[in-house]
């Protein structure tokens, strides 16, 4: 009688691994073609990377801007998400109009130095890192300081299509807090 060596036992499952592996890269290729892959649904959505600079930039509007203000997209979600983000900057003293959003809105500062307020309150000051979180229907703006420029990550959802109402302009006695 012949006792298996540790040797032939490394070189036996070593074979049955190859071959496992040759069987399962079989099985992937051909449920990859399908769809399917080891008995997993079908992937509807896949990752998706935006490239820096793949999504043209634009001038905000003067109809809802004060100052020069630029705004890039950054992501906005396939349904039945609703949620987009886009990269704002404000030159220094510019600012959005008073505005709500539906359900809400995020800022996170990124860069400079900033102004929000909401209806009612002090204006205040916002730095890089900070977070900025808006009630739904809470009336509000934000933007740069009178000497800095500031940019902001905005992350707001729609509702039935409408992430934002644009109201009147933030004033100069607004703004400066007076």
């Amino acid at each position: 009688m012949r006792f298996a060596s540790y040797a032939d036992v490394a070189v036996s499952k070593a074979e049955s691994i190859t071959q496992i592996s040759r069987i399962r890269w079989k099985e992937f290729t051909v449920r990859r073609n399908r769809g399917t892959y080891f008995n997993t649904p079908p992937r509807i959505n896949c990752m998706e990377i935006k490239r820096s600079g793949s999504q043209p930039s634009s001038k905000g509007p003067a109809e809802w801007f004060t100052g020069d203000v630029r705004v890039a997209p950054l992501f906005s979600a396939n349904a039945p998400a609703r949620v987009a983000g886009a990269s704002v900057t404000f030159e220094p003293a510019a600012r959005t109009a008073w505005h709500t959003h539906p359900l809400g809105q995020t800022l996170i500062i990124v860069a400079g130095a900033g102004r929000v307020q909401r209806e009612g309150e002090v204006v205040q000051e916002v730095q890089p890192g900070d977070v900025v979180c808006f009630a739904p229907n809470e009336k509000h703006w934000h933007g740069a300081a009178p000497t800095t420029a500031m940019t902001h990550i905005a992350i707001q959802e729609g509702l039935n299509g409408k992430v934002v109402e644009w109201m009147e302009h933030v004033t100069d006695e607004q703004y400066a807090g007076s």
